[in-house]
């Protein structure tokens, strides 16, 4: 049983201190950060104007209150759709955040490959590659043979 224990300590510890699960719990901080950070721009920055534009409306207190049929002495049944609107902006926030990102990468990707030197006279060089391999070929061959006469 304590040598079970031991193992099962033993293998929890080396997956844990991976690189790929480390890297991915650091991404999740980073990840619920940023969540918190757009849900604070779309709540506190710009449903506000956005809601005094649409003649005073506070998105939060946009409600359908719809009454229990079912327990009539229960309070009644409340959709809050104006949090759902704000959720829809945190979304294409962070959707056009995500893909700024990823369009930054990409280019980052494409001008880091687009700048490697290329060897020159690149035929040669995979002719000469091909002589090699057929010498070694060949020479492999004749060990091969030599080791099979001498048995």
């Amino acid at each position: 049983m304590a040598r079970c224990c031991q193992n099962f300590c033993k293998e929890f510890k080396a997956f844990a201190l991976r690189g790929d699960v480390i890297d991915l719990a650091v991404g999740i901080v980073i990840g619920t950060a940023f969540v918190n950070l757009v849900q604070s721009l779309v709540d506190d920055i710009i449903t506000p104007p956005l809601g005094l534009i649409l003649g005073g409306v506070d998105f939060v207190n946009l409600t359908i209150k719809m009454k229990n049929f079912i327990y009539k002495n229960q309070p009644p049944v409340v959709i809050r759709y104006g949090k759902f609107i704000q959720t829809i902006i945190s979304l294409f926030i962070v959707l056009f955040a995500v893909f700024f990102v990823i369009k930054a990468i990409n280019r980052l990707h494409h001008i880091s490959t687009k700048k490697k030197p290329k060897p020159e006279n690149e035929e040669l060089v995979q002719l000469e590659i091909n002589q090699e391999v057929k010498v070694l070929c060949e020479i492999r061959d004749l060990l091969a043979k030599q080791s099979s006469v001498v048995r």
